[in-house]
């Protein structure tokens, strides 16, 4: 009886795991090479800033100020079109204090779509807070359009 490693079927299984490994590697790169070609298009390059309305909570569509409602305490992104305006909705969720606002730092037009990206500001040093959870949102009105919007 022998006992030890058979060294000769390792390599072999070795060799079959690394040619796998090659395989699912240039496989991969392969995919990713080609869907990046894909979403580069020059398609996305900014065309120019779209004009924009930001309004009061007062001034929001009934029917969309309803869904934000329901959608408040967790963020939430929406569109809303209306007697030939747009209106985007940004919501960063439930927030502990006072004091947060949602600015509007880009909103642009490409060629396929409309792009939108926001941010949210907490209280400013010094600003004086209340521990009363606030729902941070935005809702911007501009000309309808039949572009989909993309959230950045």
């Amino acid at each position: 009886m022998m006992i030890g490693k058979n060294t000769a079927g390792n390599s072999g299984m070795r060799r079959s795991r690394s040619r796998r490994f090659f395989l699912y590697a240039v496989c991969l790169t392969a995919v990713l090479l080609l869907t990046g070609c894909i979403s580069r298009s020059g398609r996305q390059e900014k065309l120019r800033d779209l004009e924009f309305i930001v309004l009061d909570q007062a001034d929001v569509p009934r029917e969309l100020g309803q869904m934000i409602e329901e959608e408040k305490a967790e963020p939430f992104r929406m569109t809303y079109t209306d007697q030939g305006k747009l209106f985007i909705a940004e919501g960063y969720g439930a927030q502990l204090t006072t004091g947060y606002s949602v600015q509007v730092t880009e909103l642009y037009e490409t060629e396929d779509e409309i792009r939108i990206h926001t941010n949210l500001l907490g209280p400013e040093k010094g600003e004086e807070i209340k521990e009363i959870t606030t729902f941070p949102c935005l809702v911007v009105q501009l000309e309808a359009s039949d572009k989909n919007v993309i959230f950045e």
